[in-house]
């Protein structure tokens, strides 16, 4: 049996996880952590935060939005800690997108080896794959990096 709760104070919790109060609170309104309030209207919270913002944190640091991270999170009960079994879980459930993820990182790393991506600025002085700059009519922005190919289709765009 769980003896009396110890909450911590957002200074202490931003400080055993190396971030900001403000980052506390924006987690908060975000769903991804909860708090309690005192009489005094100042947020308290259960020690079992330390280790939700700890997945947070290793969340975005492989890249995951908060609103996949939240997605996990809504998924655990909110008053007790993350277990082992939670987080094998959860990093299950991540794999196949953080392998999508990495396999980019290689292309675009791949990619950028040559010149700026042939083409994925739409620049018309890419002669080799963007001609005329064919790759404006797929979009705004790196086109080739962000999957269209120079041998797509492009959209006639003389509407």
């Amino acid at each position: 049996m769980r003896g009396r709760v110890e909450y911590l104070n957002v200074g202490q919790v931003a400080e055993r996880c190396g971030v900001a109060t403000s980052a506390l609170r924006f987690y908060e309104t975000k769903g991804l952590i909860q708090s309690v309030r005192t009489a005094g209207n100042q947020r308290r919270y259960d020690r079992a935060v330390i280790r939700r913002v700890a997945i947070i944190k290793a969340a975005q640091t492989v890249g995951l939005t908060l609103d996949e991270i939240a997605d996990a999170l809504q998924k655990l009960p909110q008053n007790k800690t993350p277990t082992k079994q939670d987080w094998t879980r959860m990093s299950r459930a991540w794999r196949e997108q953080l392998d999508e993820q990495i396999d980019r990182m290689h292309q675009l790393r791949d990619k950028l080896t040559g010149c700026i991506g042939c083409g994925c600025l739409s620049m018309r002085s890419c002669t080799l794959f963007n001609p005329a700059d064919r790759a404006a009519g797929h979009g705004n922005g790196p086109r080739y990096l962000l999957g269209n190919t120079p041998s797509e289709p492009v959209p006639d765009l003389d509407c």
